[in-house]
C-alpha cells in the first residue's frame, strides 16, 4: 500500500507541474490553431463546362469495363445511346421489342442525374430483314413506322429527355436519300416521324442529326431548308443534331460557319458525335506524336469556342462519339491508327481535354 501511495502522489505532482509549465508557456508562445485547407474542387467536363456535356455510350462497355464506366460517371451529364436504340437492335424482329441494353442506359442515366439522348428512331441505314423483305400497301408500312417509333418512344416517356428522330436523310450532295422510307412513303414521312414522336411524348425534344455541315454549302443547305420548313409548318422539332465526325485539317472557318447557320434556324443546337480524327489520309504507320496532340486539342478549342458563342438558350451541349481512342469507330472503320477522341486508350485526358476546357475561357 505505502509504494502505491507513493507512486500517486509522483503522479500527480508530475501531472500539476507539466500544467503549470503548459499555462505558463501559453503566454509567451503564439499558438494559432492549426485549419486544414479546403479541398481542391476537381475538374471534369461536367462541372467546369457551361453547357451539357456528353458521350455515346455503350451499354456492352458500360457493363464490362470499369475505367470506361468510371470516365462515364464522372466526366459526363448527357449521355447518347450509340446502337441500342438503333432499329436493327432494338426492333430485331416485328414482335420483337429488345429492351435489355436501352432499359440498362436509361436507368444508368436516371440512377446518376444525366440526361437521356435518344439515337434514333428512324435511319435510312440498317433496317432489319424484316422491314426489307415486308409486304405490305402505304397503310400498312405507315402503321410499320408509327407503331416502331410509338411503343419506343411511350416506354420511356419522361425518362429519355430528347431523340434524334430522323437521322442521316440527305445524300452529300444534298438530295435525299433515296431510302426504303421515301420509297415506301414518300418524301414527307420525315414529318410524320416528328409527329408521331411527338404525340408519344409531347414534353421531348425532338432534332434532326445529320453529318456534313462543315463540309460546305450544299449539303447544309438542304439540311437547313428541311428544318425550316418543318419549323414553319408548325411540325414539331426542337433541334438540329450536328454530327462533325471531322479532322484536324479542316478549316475552323468551316467549322464555325456551320454552327453559326444551325444557330440561326432559332432551334436549339446540338453537337451531338464530336470527334476529330488526325489521320485523315489513312497512313497505316502513324504513330501518336506531341505534335499530333497539340493540333487536336486546338481544334477541339476552337469548335469549343464556336459553340459557346452561339445564344445561350439554344446551347443544348456537345457530345462525342464515344468515350476514348480504345472505342472509337474510325480505326476499325478506316483501317487506320487514328486518335480521335479526348481520352487516350487508357482512359486517361488527352491534351484534347485542356481544350475542350480552354474553348470556354
Amino acid at each position: 500500500m505505502m509504494n502505491i501511495k507513493i507512486n500517486a502522489t509522483i503522479t500527480c505532482t508530475v501531472l500539476l507541474l507539466a500544467f503549470s509549465i503548459g499555462c505558463q508557456g501559453s503566454k509567451d508562445l503564439d499558438v494559432k490553431p492549426v485549419t486544414a485547407e479546403p479541398p481542391a474542387e476537381e475538374v471534369s467536363l461536367q462541372k467546369n463546362l457551361p453547357f451539357k456535356f456528353g458521350a455515346a455510350i455503350s451499354a456492352g462497355l458500360m457493363k464490362s469495363r470499369a475505367a470506361y464506366r468510371d470516365v462515364v460517371t464522372k466526366e459526363f451529364n448527357s449521355i447518347t445511346t450509340e446502337n441500342a436504340m438503333k432499329m436493327s437492335f432494338i426492333h430485331p424482329s416485328a414482335d420483337t421489342y429488345n429492351w435489355a441494353d436501352a432499359d440498362f442506359l436509361v436507368d444508368f442515366a436516371t440512377q446518376n442525374g444525366k440526361r437521356l439522348h435518344g439515337h434514333t428512331l428512324n435511319w435510312y441505314k440498317n433496317p432489319p430483314a424484316w422491314v426489307t423483305s415486308f409486304q405490305g400497301d402505304s397503310a400498312a408500312w405507315e402503321a410499320l413506322l408509327k407503331t416502331h417509333i410509338q411503343t419506343i418512344v411511350s416506354r420511356y416517356k419522361g425518362r429519355v429527355a430528347s431523340w434524334d428522330v430522323v437521322n442521316e436523310a440527305f445524300e452529300d450532295n444534298g438530295t435525299l436519300r433515296n431510302s426504303i422510307w421515301v420509297q415506301k412513303l414518300g418524301e414527307d414521312y420525315i414529318a410524320r416521324c416528328f409527329q408521331y414522336a411527338h404525340e408519344a411524348d409531347p414534353d421531348a425534344l425532338l432534332f434532326y442529326n445529320d453529318y456534313g455541315h462543315e463540309y460546305g454549302p450544299t449539303k447544309r443547305t438542304a439540311i437547313l431548308n428541311l428544318v425550316t420548313g418543318l419549323k414553319s409548318r408548325g411540325i414539331p422539332i426542337h433541334g438540329i443534331g450536328m454530327q462533325m465526325h471531322t479532322r484536324v485539317n479542316r478549316p475552323d472557318a468551316d467549322l464555325a460557319k456551320a454552327i453559326e447557320t444551325a444557330a440561326a434556324t432559332g432551334l436549339l443546337v446540338h453537337i451531338s458525335e464530336l470527334d476529330i480524327a488526325v489521320n485523315p489520309d489513312n497512313d497505316k504507320n502513324m504513330v501518336w506524336t506531341a505534335a499530333l496532340a497539340s493540333q487536336q486539342a486546338l481544334k477541339y478549342k476552337n469548335i469549343v469556342k464556336a459553340y459557346n458563342a452561339i445564344p445561350k438558350a439554344q446551347q443544348f451541349g456537345i457530345t462525342t462519339w464515344n468515350v476514348s481512342d480504345a472505342d472509337s469507330w474510325i480505326p476499325g472503320q478506316y483501317s487506320r491508327p487514328d486518335w480521335p477522341l479526348p481520352f487516350d486508350a487508357n482512359y486517361e485526358r488527352k491534351p484534347a481535354y485542356q481544350g475542350i476546357l480552354d474553348g470556354v475561357k
